[in-house]
């Protein structure tokens, strides 16, 4: 068992420009805890986008509402990488509180930082189908797009009459994801020519 390391060593690791320190004291952060959040938020305010990288990294292995806070708050990043890497770690924690926020990561530039949107939404499972639904609608067929592709992986009965009417989205993505949806669902589609 390795000794505990200062919070303060630990955070110089996490800004070393060393990825494999500062790889490791992501994982040593998580262990301290709750006591290292106040300074992982501070150091999301930092001009160096690496630095507020790292500190979302960490904030990702964490428990509680503080780390869940930093994580929404790193959504609205300048930088693409960090609200990547926010995006990542709702996923992997789910918050509904996330969710206003993961809805606007939809319509994101960065098309991965939306499909990680979607995921992260799609784990928060029948907590996101109305907003999703909303976002459905909108003008924007990427939004449209990451929306039905959580929809399409939210495994909830709520679901299936929101994916039957994107089939008929002028998107082809849309309606083919909604279709990928309702098969996997078990629920699959019948075409009639009339």
């Amino acid at each position: 068992m390795q000794a505990p390391v200062a919070l303060e060593t630990l955070l110089s690791d996490l800004v070393s420009e060393d990825d494999l320190r500062a790889a490791d004291a992501v994982q040593r952060l998580a262990e301290v805890g709750e006591q290292a959040c106040q300074p992982l938020l501070s150091l999301l305010q930092s001009p160096n986008p690496d630095h507020r990288w790292w500190a979302t990294m960490a904030l990702s292995e964490m428990n509680g509402s503080t780390a869940t806070d930093g994580l929404i708050r790193a959504l609205e990043d300048p930088d693409a990488a960090v609200r990547q890497a926010a995006a990542l770690g709702l996923n992997q924690r789910p918050a509904v509180s996330a969710i206003p926020r993961l809805i606007r990561a939809l319509g994101d530039p960065d098309r991965l930082l939306a499909r990680l949107a979607a995921g992260a939404l799609a784990a928060l499972g029948r907590e996101a189908v109305s907003p999703l639904t909303v976002a459905l609608r909108s003008q924007d067929a990427a939004v449209r797009i990451e929306a039905v592709r959580a929809l399409a992986h939210i495994e909830d009965p709520s679901v299936v009459p929101t994916l039957f009417a994107a089939l008929s989205d002028p998107s082809a993505v849309v309606g083919h994801l909604a279709e990928e949806g309702l098969n996997r669902m078990g629920v699959g589609t019948v075409y009639f020519e009339l």
